[in-house]
């Protein structure tokens, strides 16, 4: 094979690997879930915190930690909210913007829960890097189940009382 048809054969290799490598993204994004809304409620014994998402995968890989502090990701600046103590929840491969970086969730990005026993406020506290992040102040230190429904797809959050 001649120097000139072998480059040809390289350069066409490289447009249709490089056209498959910036299609595999989109797809991939395509799939991953978007924060709607947010949604509270009282019951018996625990407040309930949902995060409801769009269609897509479950956010397999869920966290949370108890704080003295939220802070927001990726700034790492202080994210001042009503609490005695915080719950810090990350949720991975979802986030709170399309893929053209356009909001999903139009909601409040902090907003206090009156009607809860021992939540007092929530706030949306990062969505970088397909990890979405939600802060909770909350009255008293106590038991945080988080966990996902589907159909249709959401990340639970149950605080005790």
């Amino acid at each position: 094979m001649s120097r000139p048809v072998r480059r040809a054969l390289v350069a066409i290799a490289l447009l249709v690997a490089g056209s498959v490598a910036a299609a595999v993204p989109a797809q991939a994004q395509s799939t991953a879930p978007t924060l709607t809304n947010i949604r509270t409620g009282n019951n018996p014994g625990f407040d309930r915190v949902v995060l409801d998402l769009s269609a897509g995968h479950v956010p397999g890989t869920l966290s949370y930690q108890l704080t003295d502090e939220l802070t927001a990701d990726p700034s790492g600046e202080v994210v001042w909210l009503t609490g005695q103590y915080f719950v810090n929840v990350s949720v991975f491969a979802a986030a709170a913007h399309d893929q053209n970086g356009n909001p999903t969730y139009t909601g409040p990005q902090k907003f206090r829960t009156r009607n809860l026993s021992n939540v007092m406020a929530v706030a949306v506290t990062g969505d970088f890097e397909s990890a979405l992040t939600i802060g909770l102040g909350v009255r008293s230190r106590t038991a945080v189940n988080v966990f996902t429904l589907t159909s249709p797809n959401r990340v639970v959050i149950d605080v005790a009382h």
